[in-house]
């Protein structure tokens, strides 16, 4: 298969925190006003939140708390009103501001350029002085838990990275697909869930230099004869593109097994006819294998011998 660099996607760390509200056309005294009597006559402020720990977040009984929310509350309470929070998509915050349907934005507001030219904002309230990470921990060698706490390649750099910039260090588990939109959306500073790199992803991402070259596998029962003769990654390839729709192939989503699978004109893969089914992660993709839910499984080399070796430990 193709080797593919794996490597850090980074942002640029938040520095100042502060809540937003609409622009305004006038004065920003009459606009403060007209928006303080607006909320007050209302009798609520309806605040556009995220999922953003700890900043924003719901607990088990389905409400919203976290340091911002809770800020939220007290001003609120200050003011006269109820707190009333609408979950909104983060990409269209400055749209749902301006349009009326939330009066502020409560989220863990990083203070730039963009944000400055599209709303008005309070005082700064926080200084972030933690490095978050968005990772997918279903990857071992590179990121895994076992408990509570992280362990792996990835997850070791993290630390150091922490430790350089003298910064806590917080790290987010998360599906992968989240993880490049957590970093482009400033939820996260770097994401780590051994990514590779694509034309596609660096629109979205600036990228660290490459620090791993990995190669995808092939997984199939013992009984599977069918690749016993390949001697070679285009002998694997040719019986691959020699199966139709009724075999299934599993693998992690998002990942470049299912670019392999399911064609990518930006890796140069062709699409199988096989069919693809994708997983949460490479162990669940495994485990369907054993029980007969698919033919193949084809992901990251390490990985892959990683989830083998525990499997046929027990077997």
């Amino acid at each position: 298969m193709k080797n593919l660099k794996k490597v850090i996607a980074v942002l640029l760390a938040v520095v100042t925190v502060a809540f937003a509200f609409a622009a305004c056309s006038g004065s920003k005294t009459d606009k403060s006003t007209s928006d303080y009597d607006k909320v007050v006559k209302s009798g609520k402020i309806v605040v556009g939140v995220t999922v953003y720990e700890p900043m924003d977040y719901k607990d088990k009984d389905g409400n919203w708390t976290g340091f911002d929310a809770e800020l939220a509350e007290a001003v609120a309470k200050k003011m006269g009103v109820k707190a009333e929070f609408v979950a909104i998509n983060w990409d269209n915050r400055f749209t749902e501001l301006a349009s009326g349907t939330v009066d502020c934005l409560w989220n863990g507001m990083t203070i730039d350029d963009s944000v400055k030219a599209n709303c008005s904002l309070s005082n700064p309230y926080a200084t972030n002085s933690q490095v978050v990470v968005a990772t997918n921990a279903e990857f071992k060698p590179f990121e895994y838990k076992e408990g509570d706490k992280f362990y792996g390649i990835d997850m070791e750099i993290a630390n150091l990275l922490a430790k350089k910039l003298n910064k806590e260090l917080v790290i987010v588990d998360m599906a992968f697909d989240a993880v490049l939109l957590s970093v482009q959306q400033q939820k996260a500073d770097i994401g780590m869930a051994g990514l590779t790199v694509n034309p596609e992803r660096a629109k979205q991402v600036d990228f660290s230099d490459s620090y791993y070259s990995a190669s995808q596998k092939l997984i199939c029962k013992a009984d599977d004869t069918k690749f016993d003769s390949c001697k070679t990654k285009e002998d694997v390839d040719k019986i691959l593109k020699s199966f139709d729709a009724k075999t299934l192939i599993g693998g992690q989503t998002g990942t470049t097994g299912q670019s392999y699978v399911q064609g990518s004109t930006e890796f140069g893969f062709d699409k199988l006819s096989a069919t693809w089914k994708g997983y949460a992660n490479g162990s669940l993709a495994v485990q369907d294998l054993i029980n007969g839910g698919v033919n193949y499984v084809i992901i990251d080399a390490a990985p892959a011998a990683a989830i083998t070796e525990a499997i046929n430990a027990v077997a």
